[in-house]
């Protein structure tokens, strides 16, 4: 029965968020050993929704009926899926320097890489193992109700400050 309750706690965490930013890009190529030289540019508007989850079907756990212990052996990292949702306004060609296909998968790598860096900063990531605590915390409590103990990573779980940090 407890395997059945721990199964329904299983669910995907996600949090969601968006980011708004404009950049500009810029791509100068010189011809004829810098004699001449063909300037592109473009003003971009990124309005990015990012999203954060964890699988918790992708969670290992084994249950010990004669000890009655669940013992959590995985927790899975985050998935974090950035789409930068790029618009591209004011884009001029230079004389020779076109903006081709390669141009606009550069731009959206380095759109994506300073969203990676803007993330890494921000509370959306601690918002979202906040979010996975609030909810592997109902296998803690279940636990308890039913006169089991949790383990994870080697460490009983007997109180919520504990379960926090095993999880952190």
């Amino acid at each position: 029965m407890i395997e059945k309750q721990v199964q329904n706690v299983r669910k995907l965490v996600v949090t969601e968020a968006r980011y708004a930013k404009i950049y500009t890009y810029q791509n100068t190529s010189s011809y004829g050993w810098d004699f001449f030289k063909s300037r592109k540019t473009a003003l971009i508007s990124s309005n990015a929704a990012v999203t954060i989850a964890f699988d918790l079907k992708k969670m290992n756990f084994q249950l010990d009926a004669q000890r009655k212990k669940i013992v959590i052996l995985n927790v899975p990292p985050p998935e974090i899926s950035i789409d930068p949702n790029l618009t591209y306004y004011r884009i001029e060609n230079g004389l020779i320097n076109k903006f081709e296909a390669g141009d606009l998968n550069r731009i959206k790598g380095l759109v994506t890489k300073d969203l990676e860096r803007i993330l890494s900063n921000s509370a959306i990531v601690n918002n979202a193992q906040n979010r996975l605590f609030s909810e592997l915390s109902q296998i803690y409590i279940l636990a308890g109700s039913m006169g089991w103990s949790l383990e994870h990573d080697g460490t009983l779980i007997d109180s919520e400050a504990t379960w926090q940090k095993a999880l952190d």
